[in-house]
C-alpha cells in the first residue's frame, strides 16, 4: 500500500512540467502587447507583423476583450536548403479584462505597419452609475 501511494504521488509531479509547458508555449506564441491609459481612454497596442487584417478577430464579451488571429506560413520548401527558421506561424489569442469605466461598446481598432492599436474610451462617472456619497453629520 505504501508503494502505491508513493508511486501515485510521483506521477503528478512527473507530468507537471508537461502541463506547464503547454501554458508557457501559449504565452510564447502570444503577441507582445502594451497597455496604457489617460483621462479619456485606454490604448492597447499589439505587435502582429506579417498578419493580415482579415486574419484578426476582435471581440468583447462581458468585460473581456479578446484578440484572435493566425499568421500563415508563406514558404515553399521544394528545392530549398533551410539553415534555420526562427519566424513564428500559427494561431494566437490574447485576452484583456477591461476596467469598469471602459466603454466596451465603442472599441476602435486600426492596424498599421504590423501593429494593431485598440482604443477603448472611458465612460464618464455618471455613465458607470458611480456617484459621490457624502457623510452626514451626527
Amino acid at each position: 500500500m505504501v508503494e502505491k501511494s508513493h508511486s501515485a504521488g510521483m506521477w503528478p509531479s512527473f507530468y507537471e512540467p508537461l502541463r506547464q509547458w503547454g501554458t508557457r508555449m501559449a504565452e510564447w506564441l502570444s503577441p507582445a502587447s502594451d497597455a496604457k491609459g489617460n483621462d479619456t481612454a485606454y490604448t492597447i497596442t499589439m505587435e502582429l507583423p506579417g498578419v493580415a487584417e482579415d486574419d484578426v478577430d476582435i471581440s468583447v464579451h462581458d468585460d473581456v476583450l479578446t484578440v484572435r488571429g493566425e499568421k500563415s506560413a508563406e514558404r515553399e520548401d521544394e528545392g530549398d536548403s533551410w539553415f534555420f527558421a526562427e519566424r513564428q506561424y500559427g494561431a494566437f489569442s490574447r485576452t484583456f479584462r477591461l476596467p469598469g469605466d471602459a466603454d466596451k461598446d465603442n472599441v476602435a481598432a486600426r492596424m498599421k505597419n504590423g501593429v494593431l492599436t485598440l482604443s477603448i474610451p472611458k465612460r464618464s462617472p455618471q455613465a458607470t452609475g458611480a456617484r459621490k456619497i457624502t457623510i452626514g453629520k451626527g
